[in-house]
């Protein structure tokens, strides 16, 4: 029995009453990969000594463009990487560099956060405060290409999304969708959080959910996106695949839990590629795009001989080999951003391709930062 202590509890029946929908794309069948990892960028993770936070970004600064500037996807295209900052422990500096790699085409940078027994206000104010950091004082974010408003991606620290533990710990505000909405969030990235019991009930979609502030977990179910009209004031969120792998069983009976988690426990792997396929994240206007959001912590040093190595290398030149053997088969770098882009783009009924929708609503900031302009804002604390 998969002991529901560990979450699984919640969203297993969902999940088994889907199966029969979830299968993998057969040879034949049209495919474009829409890729994306969601990086839990934390260079102070476990509070080391500054000399070691600098040394962890300096490496991404160093290796990234060496390892991946010379691969190219579908569109012509290096792999991509979407860095979640964590706006409690601001560090310039670290932005800064990861503005550079960014500008130079690799990726983009969107807000994290770890927080606990907070407040909405509170929240209002940081989440506020950091968007205007990220923007005027590091050229980052994007902005609605109708109203020019600032936007971001967010992922949730200790996956506790909209006071979702059930203990209220890592978090605290049962409005945090809505706040999340009002300062400009778009997209919520946060899950698949399974083993945890931060779980949602609802697995491998991209839907809208609508806050009840009476309540925590508001994002437990939702409307998913093409299924009908966005709902008022609602969320997108959309989620990385999360299965049972039945080929890896824990003493030879279990199945393990595919949660789309890069790490030196989980490297990539075309294997693993069929997994993420078969989770079928899409929006049913287009059949053919599949979204798959991986997330990892990548300053963390055990996952960096992965994500800075030869596995992802490797991964990336078989996503290029499966292109060449398959003329059916395409796949797209993209930024969350992007990502978002492209499901509201499907949504709407596009029927282009995915390299001329990447811009569909929200936009990439294009301006030099603040230092360069003589435009300053007041640094976040």
């Amino acid at each position: 029995m998969i002991p529901r202590t560990r979450g699984v509890g919640r969203w297993l029946l969902p999940y088994l009453l889907e199966a029969p929908k979830r299968r993998a794309p057969s040879p034949r069948e049209p495919v474009h990969l829409l890729l994306c990892i969601a990086d839990h960028y934390e260079p102070n993770l476990y509070d080391p000594p500054p000399a070691v936070a600098r040394a962890r970004v300096g490496k991404w600064l160093d290796q990234y463009p060496r390892l991946f500037g010379g691969l190219r996807d579908s569109d012509g295209r290096p792999p991509q990487h979407t860095f979640f900052y964590p706006l409690e422990v601001y560090e310039p500096e670290y932005i800064d560099s990861l503005a550079q790699l960014c500008r130079d085409g690799y990726g983009e940078v969107e807000v994290h956060l770890h927080h606990d027994n907070d407040t909405a206000e509170a929240l209002r104010r940081k989440l506020l405060d950091f968007k205007e950091t990220l923007s005027e004082r590091h050229g980052l974010l994007s902005r609605h290409r109708d109203s020019g408003a600032v936007g971001y991606a967010f992922i949730h620290g200790n996956w506790a999304l909209d006071n979702s533990r059930p203990d209220g710990r890592w978090c605290g505000v049962n409005s945090e969708l809505d706040v999340l909405r009002q300062t400009g969030c778009y997209a919520d990235m946060t899950l698949p959080s399974a083993p945890s019991p931060t779980q949602t009930r609802t697995v491998n979609s991209i839907y809208y959910a609508t806050d009840d502030p009476r309540r925590p977990n508001s994002h437990d179910t939702g409307v998913r996106v093409g299924a009908g009209p966005q709902p008022p004031d609602s969320l997108m969120l959309i989620q990385g695949p999360l299965l049972l792998d039945w080929g890896n069983r824990k003493w030879g009976i279990l199945p393990r839990i595919e949660n789309a988690c890069l790490q030196g426990s989980q490297p990539p792997s075309l294997a693993r590629l069929r997994r993420w396929l078969r989770a079928r994240v899409q929006v049913p206007t287009r059949p053919d795009w599949f979204f798959v959001k991986l997330h990892t912590h990548g300053c963390n040093e055990a996952n960096q001989g992965v994500l800075l190595g030869e596995p992802m290398v490797e991964f990336h030149r078989g996503l290029a080999r499966r292109a060449r053997e398959n003329p059916k088969f395409r796949y797209h770098y993209v930024t969350a951003r992007e990502m978002y882009n492209l499901a509201k783009a499907a949504e709407a009924g596009w029927t282009g391709g995915v390299d001329e929708a990447r811009d569909f609503i929200m936009r990439r900031e294009a301006r030099a930062p603040a230092e360069q302009t003589g435009r300053f804002c007041n640094a976040h604390p």
